[in-house]
Formats: C-alpha cells, sequence, structure tokens
C-alpha cells in the first residue's frame, strides 16, 4: 500500500452524487487507483451546494467509502466546481522583453498581464491557461523560455467563478476534516481524463452531462479554447419522465438507469417495463418505446444546446478529432448516436482513463471527473518535485520551470 503523503484524492461534488477517487503514481510513471467511494448527493441544485449539512453527510460517506477500499486515511483533497456560475474568456497579454531573452520573469509578467480582466466583486479566477505564446511576430509558440526577441505576447483563457460557490466547496470539505489543496472547474477535470495528447492537440469538444448540469470544454493545440456549464442535466429528464408516467422522481430516476434509452431501437419495442404510480394507485405496465419517446426529446434539446453555444463561441471548425461525451446521462443507449446527428462528427463515449489499479471500477463515463482530478493531482505533484529536484538553479530557476511546465500541469 502507498503511503499516505504519495496520495492525491479527487473529489468530485456532483448535483446527483458524490464520488471520491483515490490515486497514486506508480514507479512507471502512471497513476494506480487505489480507493473509490460514492454517495448520492443531498444539498446541491445544478452544481451549486444549497444544503451545507446535506452535501457534508454525503461526502462524509463517500470518503469513509474510499479510505475502506485503500486502507488508509485520507487528509487532502482537490475538489470539483461546477454551475451556471463558471464564466470563461479569452484574454490578451503583452510585454517588453528586457534582456533580449525570454526569461521566466517575463513569462510571469506577460500572463499577469492577461490576467488583469475587470471582475466583479463576488467573482474571481479560477484558472488562467496559456493557449499560445507570441515572440515578436512568431506565433504559435508553446515554451518561450530562452527564445531571443524583444516582445512577449500571450493569449490566454480564464475560467471565473462565483467567489461564494468556491467557498462553500472548502467549507463543505473542512467540516469533514479535509483540506482543499486545489479546486478545478468541472470541464477541465473530465477533459483531462476524457480525452488523448492526440485529440488535444488536433481539437476535441468534450461534453460532460451531469445531474444538474452540462459542461462543455473545447481543446485545440494543446489549449482550451471554451469552457461552460449550462444548467440542464439528467435530471431533468427523471424530472420529465416522472411527469410523462405520472411516476415519483425516485422511480423515475430508476426506471430511466435500468431501462432508460434514447431512441425506440435502442429499447426494444416489445419490452415492457412496469411503472409505480402515485398516491397508493396501482402499478401500471408501459411499452419501453413509451420512456424512449419521453427521453429522445429531451436529450437532442440538451445536444442542440450544446451546439448552439459551440457555434456562437466561432469553435465549430475546430473539433477535427470530434465529440467525447462523459457524465452519467451518457450511458444512456443511443445518446452517442443523436450526438452525431447534432453535429455531423464522430461521437464516442469516455471510459478509457489510462490509469491502473481498480481502473475495472472507474470504466464509466460518470467517473471521467473525479480520474480527472487525481490525474491533474498527479501530474501537479510530478512538477512541484521537479522543481525541488532543479532549485539549485535559485529562485529564477523556479520560477522559470513553473511557467515552463504550466501545460504539462494542466493537460
Amino acid at each position: 500500500m502507498p503511503s499516505s503523503s504519495s496520495l492525491v484524492t479527487g473529489l468530485d461534488i456532483g448535483t446527483s452524487s458524490i464520488k471520491v477517487v483515490i490515486g497514486s503514481k506508480n514507479a512507471e510513471g502512471s497513476v494506480d487507483i487505489v480507493g473509490i467511494g460514492t454517495a448520492p448527493s443531498r444539498g446541491l441544485r445544478k452544481g451549486v451546494v444549497v444544503n451545507i449539512e446535506s452535501t457534508v453527510a454525503s461526502i462524509s460517506k463517500a470518503v469513509s467509502q474510499a479510505e475502506s477500499m485503500a486502507g488508509c486515511e485520507i487528509s487532502s483533497v482537490i475538489a470539483s466546481i461546477s454551475g451556471g456560475h463558471i464564466r470563461s474568456q479569452n484574454s490578451h497579454g503583452i510585454v517588453a522583453v528586457k534582456n533580449r531573452e525570454v526569461s521566466g520573469l517575463d513569462i510571469e509578467k506577460v500572463i499577469e498581464a492577461a490576467r488583469a480582466v475587470a471582475l466583479p466583486m463576488d467573482r474571481e479566477i479560477l484558472h488562467v491557461l496559456p493557449q499560445e505564446f507570441i515572440v515578436d511576430d512568431q506565433d504559435g509558440v508553446r515554451d518561450p523560455l530562452g527564445i531571443s526577441g524583444v516582445r512577449l505576447e500571450v493569449n490566454v483563457h480564464l475560467l471565473t467563478g462565483a467567489v461564494a460557490s468556491a467557498q462553500n466547496v472548502v467549507k463543505c470539505a473542512n467540516r469533514c476534516g479535509l483540506s482543499v489543496s486545489d479546486i478545478i472547474a468541472t470541464p477541465l477535470a473530465a477533459g483531462s481524463a476524457a480525452v488523448s495528447e492526440e485529440e488535444q492537440e488536433l481539437g476535441v469538444l468534450v461534453v460532460d452531462i451531469g445531474g444538474g448540469t452540462t459542461s462543455l470544454s473545447i481543446f485545440h493545440a494543446g489549449g482550451v479554447h471554451l469552457t461552460d456549464v449550462l444548467p440542464v442535466g439528467g435530471n431533468h429528464i427523471t424530472n420529465d419522465i416522472a411527469a410523462g408516467l405520472r411516476t415519483p422522481v425516485s422511480s423515475a430516476e430508476r426506471i430511466k438507469c435500468d431501462y432508460g434509452a434514447v431512441s425506440i431501437a435502442d429499447s426494444g419495442v416489445s419490452d415492457i417495463i412496469e411503472v409505480p404510480s402515485v398516491g397508493g394507485r396501482q402499478a401500471r405496465v408501459l411499452s419501453k418505446s413509451v420512456l424512449a419517446d419521453i427521453i429522445e426529446p429531451r436529450i437532442s434539446e440538451l445536444i442542440g444546446l450544446v451546439q448552439r453555444q459551440v457555434v456562437k463561441a466561432g469553435c465549430e471548425n475546430l473539433l477535427i478529432s470530434g465529440v467525447v461525451l462523459t457524465g452519467g446521462t451518457s450511458n444512456l443507449p443511443g445518446i452517442s448516436q443523436v450526438a452525431e446527428q447534432v453535429f455531423n462528427l464522430p461521437v464516442r463515449i469516455a471510459g478509457d482513463f489510462s490509469v491502473g489499479g481498480l481502473e475495472d471500477l472507474v470504466r464509466s463515463p460518470e467517473y471521467a471527473t473525479a480520474v480527472g482530478l487525481v490525474l491533474q493531482g498527479c501530474r501537479a505533484s510530478h512538477i512541484r518535485q521537479r522543481r525541488l529536484e532543479t532549485s539549485q538553479f535559485g529562485a529564477l530557476g523556479s520560477t522559470v520551470r513553473r511557467f515552463a511546465g504550466w501545460f504539462a500541469e494542466h493537460f
């Protein structure tokens, strides 16, 4: 069993469920999953904490399961944050190169210039993600360190969120006896686990369909070009089923998970299901095709909303690799076919996250965010270790390596 100091724990605080994944970096440099815990989420609405006590109880239950499986206790987590309050924008920074050769200090200054945007008092910057550096007139530079020039520019992608939402996430974790070492937006965490480096380079759209929100992120040329969170998700489908079949919401969720399909062809016309009624009335027997008739319009609407956001941002031509679906709702049979029709692009369901250990237990799209948090944490830990090993270069060397490893830390 790895030591507790070498463990990285991802805490995915979702609207429908809380997921805790504990990982550790092995001798080969890859990540092994050693513990997993899940619990129904009772205190969130559309990705935002609305009840502290209920959220704390759900987190504690999931953490206990993961600790029991891993055989250790955890004290620190990397938490996810989601919700319609998350916004993104692209920014640009420019500075003069002092010594005609780009230094770590120049990189730090140009990124600070790019993040100097006006924000309301109730919002804060969650992530600053460089897309490319420009030295004089040479664009597309990934790492400008040491390049000669007189002017350094950078294009960055900024993610901002509500200060109160981030504070509530930290508060819930602290109430469980956990410290939060970092907070990562759900679109970035899901994308880091679900897509390969080749897909990130060519261009790919990651759509994470959760219970209360649907997040999207576009990766291209190794950088992030669009992130967004829509306040719709799988719970809206559950509510439609409850209303359409006149059944309790809890029964509608079970029916959706056990028998739901996006098209009649995937549901099986001859198959029937028993539907509980409300008010003590007798249960009814219905065809699965009736269920598909309810689910398909909502899925088509949801995918259409995502597609319109991509077109609105002018990023539709960046998706050379296609679309990757994650989140629990992407388990619905037939959803990839609907997405292919809407986007007119190849679509796949995420599931292979390139991890070892208990990988069979997380080989499902709903674990993309939690696994992504662990992967991000292990990469950041590796970069910190590399900086310590090169500390003989002094304070400037540390700063240089901090920004030289920026892309590796986030992707």
